[in-house]
């Protein structure tokens, strides 16, 4: 662990979340095909999860595909859902190590079966370990997450299993794909965009964000470790003063 910063175990974000950018211009910057990148992208996963486990954060959230992707090259897509496949059969032992269960959000249903089955899989095999809950968001797109919790919001008011008046944030929250977690406290955002992009819009209302230079193949523990200094270092007001917080 680098010495040069020093994390107070009491006030680590509980509820991380990474949005991963990079993985292509990190190869076109080496010379590299994007699936190269990608699957670069996959190995800086691997020990940022290792980091977040031995660090005591209990759930991190990473965006691996969103709804937008699948507007991108189909070889591209092809490739990354065959990369997911093979990522998930060969992190299993990964998982069960740390004691990881592995959840996913978004529209799954329009993953291609292959994927749906191994994901499955996974899911059931570490449902049951409680170190760090990682959450893939897959086909994934918050607009979409909002406008499906809405229908089904409306379908329960039209038959008056729920009234107008019961409606509020908790309830919101519970028609949500992340409605067994907490908020999000801090994102991270690689690569040097400076965006949301359509990722846990209502979920991140009051969280930290962060953004840095580093392509995200290229992101290691000691980026995350001062990413977590730099939160570490903030005041969270959640709309009060200074003064009150004391």
């Amino acid at each position: 662990m680098n010495t040069e910063f020093k994390l107070n175990k009491e006030k680590l974000p509980k509820h991380l979340a990474i949005i991963m950018d990079g993985n292509g211009r990190w190869a076109k910057k080496n010379g590299f095909l994007r699936t190269i990148g990608h699957e670069n992208g996959v190995n800086t996963v691997r020990k940022i999860v290792e980091a977040c486990t031995e660090f005591g954060i209990e759930y991190l959230t990473l965006y691996a595909f969103s709804t937008e992707n699948w507007n991108r090259p189909k070889f591209e897509v092809q490739m990354l859902m065959k990369l997911l496949v093979k990522s998930l059969k060969k992190e299993i032992k990964t998982f069960t190590k740390n004691n990881i269960r592995l959840n996913a959000i978004g529209n799954l249903d329009n993953l291609p079966s292959e994927v749906r089955k191994e994901l499955t899989e996974v899911l059931e095999k570490t449902k049951e370990n409680t170190k760090l809950t990682l959450t893939l968001a897959l086909s994934y797109g918050s607009r979409e997450e909002l406008v499906s919790a809405t229908k089904e919001l409306c379908n329960k008011v039209k038959n008056n299993i729920i009234s107008i008046e019961d409606i509020d944030e908790s309830i919101i929250n519970n028609h949500l794909y992340t409605k067994l977690m907490p908020d999000v406290d801090l994102v991270i955002r690689t690569s040097g965009e400076q965006r949301i992009s359509n990722f846990l819009l209502w979920q991140i209302a009051y969280a930290e964000l962060y953004f840095t230079e580093v392509l995200w193949p290229d992101f290691t523990k000691d980026h995350l470790m001062e990413a977590l200094q730099n939160y570490q270092d903030r005041e969270r007001r959640f709309g009060k003063t200074s003064e009150q917080l004391k």
